[in-house]
């Protein structure tokens, strides 16, 4: 099986202990590991995939515990940097009833955001199948353009590139820079997730049917859309299908995106399917299928890395909805 790079933020996720107030109002809050490439690295590895996380982290105890908790979760860390001039990103959330988040984050000094092109190993694509990131470090930084430079990698070795944009509006003084951004970037990745409430901002469409020639026009050959309680559809360039969603005890929706985009991964590089184009629309239904059970079991537990679930887990929490 071919493994995955994921190149990006590994921050620390500051969870509230209450629920239902404004992040104003949280008095305490627990430590958890997240950013979004790497609970997509922790869902691959914890399925049993081997994933290798490209970041860099400030040399302080955040950034200590971050690499513990990747490395708990079987992600390969060794080309993780730490940097003593920077620090280690953190995002404080608050959560609402239904699960649903606020965030602020702190980056100004993000030793992620200082991550450069030439820290990417030569050989770092070895036995890899796929790379995946999101939108978040793509700001105007070094770590912007060392996406670019992995991308590009990938590209000359015919890897899958995947994208989640992930939006995170409040890290962009420009709203219309990230909406650009994205777009760009979505041209050049082959595997494209986005959800409903993404769509029209990314796309100006209400309708994703409306919006798929746009989201079509560059290297992307499948398209998932991701509806939340209401479960999502997946496109490829001729067909498409649709699943319904999954009603569970949801208690906190981190990680929720990152899980399916990293279930998905696993399924297509566990069946050796990397000729995208040739993917039956039965199988990626089968996939996206898996991914909507995997993301449904993440938001039942609390934070981004530990709510990634093993096989086993899996099996578990698809017996307890009676599901085959």
């Amino acid at each position: 099986m071919k493994h995955l790079v994921t190149i990006g933020e590994a921050l620390i996720d500051f969870i509230p202990q209450t629920k239902g107030v404004s992040l104003k109002d949280v008095e305490t809050f627990k430590r958890v590991a997240g950013g979004a490439p790497a609970n997509v690295a922790a869902a691959f590895s914890k399925l049993g995939g081997k994933s290798i996380m490209l970041s860099q982290v400030g040399n302080d105890a955040f950034g200590d515990y971050i690499i513990d908790s990747l490395n708990k979760a079987n992600i390969e860390t060794k080309h993780i940097k730490k940097n003593k001039n920077f620090d280690t990103s953190l995002a404080f959330v608050s959560l609402k009833e239904d699960g649903n988040r606020d965030f602020k984050f702190y980056r100004r000094t993000a030793a992620d955001l200082n991550y450069n092109k030439n820290d990417i190993p030569e050989n770092i694509l070895e036995n890899i199948g796929a790379i995946h990131f999101c939108s978040v470090d793509l700001v105007e930084s070094p770590m912007k353009y060392a996406h670019i430079k992995l991308i590009e990698m990938a590209k000359k070795e015919n890897l899958i590139i995947s994208f989640d944009p992930n939006l995170r509006l409040p890290l962009w003084e420009n709203h219309n820079d990230l909406k650009n951004t994205v777009n760009e970037f979505i041209k050049l990745s082959n595997i494209v997730k986005i959800s409903d409430e993404e769509l029209e901002f990314i796309t100006g469409k209400n309708n994703i049917h409306d919006a798929l020639p746009q989201l079509f026009n560059g290297s992307c050959d499948i398209l998932i859309y991701t509806l939340g309680v209401n479960g999502a559809m997946i496109f490829n360039r001729n067909s498409y299908s649709s699943i319904n969603g999954l009603k569970v005890n949801s208690i906190d929706t981190t990680g929720a995106g990152d899980s399916f985009i990293g279930s998905f991964l696993y399924s297509i590089l566990s069946e050796d399917n990397l000729d995208l184009k040739n993917i039956s629309l039965d199988n990626l239904t089968k996939y996206l299928e898996f991914s909507n059970i995997y993301a449904a079991c993440t938001t039942t537990k609390l934070g981004g890395i530990d709510s990634m679930s093993s096989k086993d887990e899996i099996e578990s929490f698809k017996k307890s909805l009676n599901l085959k």
